[in-house]
């Protein structure tokens, strides 16, 4: 399963476009970025948010929305301090899409995936035998976050367990 799309487009035209696929995809559509919902992870409701991001502190339900689980549809100006700041915060998420043209990327095969540098360094330490906590100690995350990524990294490579997602990370990095 891929992450949930997430855009920082420019206009109401772009968003309209981008939340009429998102509904068409099955994506329950609702504007704002506040979520009451008691459920940590919003991955399996398909919630599309969407709205305009006029300050910092909707910039931050836009972000905590998105690592929730939830599909994002910001409006604001990608150039602009805000809408750099956003790009910034939801691109540590995963990718971020700027045109209502561009699609998600499709779940790939382990040969092909591209994970966050987050994940890709949890892995690494992984790798190199260290534990979960040492790893999340050492990368300045907490252990709730460390395992979210390795969660999220063993789904975009399309396996199980940690062991697993260890060995296909081995296999796609590039050789040393």
């Amino acid at each position: 399963m891929s992450d949930p799309p997430r855009y920082v487009l420019d206009s109401t035209a772009d968003a309209t476009a981008v939340l009429r696929r998102l509904a068409r995809d099955s994506w329950t559509t609702r504007e704002g970025f506040a979520v009451t919902d008691p459920t940590w992870d919003l991955t399996a409701a398909r919630l599309a948010l969407y709205g305009r991001v006029p300050d910092t502190d909707t910039v931050a339900l836009v972000v905590l929305a998105a690592a929730r689980g939830a599909a994002v549809v910001a409006i604001c100006d990608p150039a602009g301090d805000l809408g750099r700041a956003l790009l910034d915060d939801l691109s540590r998420l995963g990718p971020v899409l700027r045109h209502a043209e561009a699609e998600p990327p499709a779940a790939a095969s382990t040969d092909t995936v591209t994970l966050i540098p987050e994940q890709r360094a949890l892995l690494e330490r992984l790798a190199n035998g260290e534990t979960i906590a040492a790893a999340a100690a050492a990368e300045f995350l907490s252990l709730r976050t460390a395992n979210r990524r390795i969660a999220q990294a063993r789904a975009a490579l399309g396996v199980r367990t940690t062991r697993e997602a260890v060995l296909a990370y081995l296999r796609q990095r590039p050789a040393r």
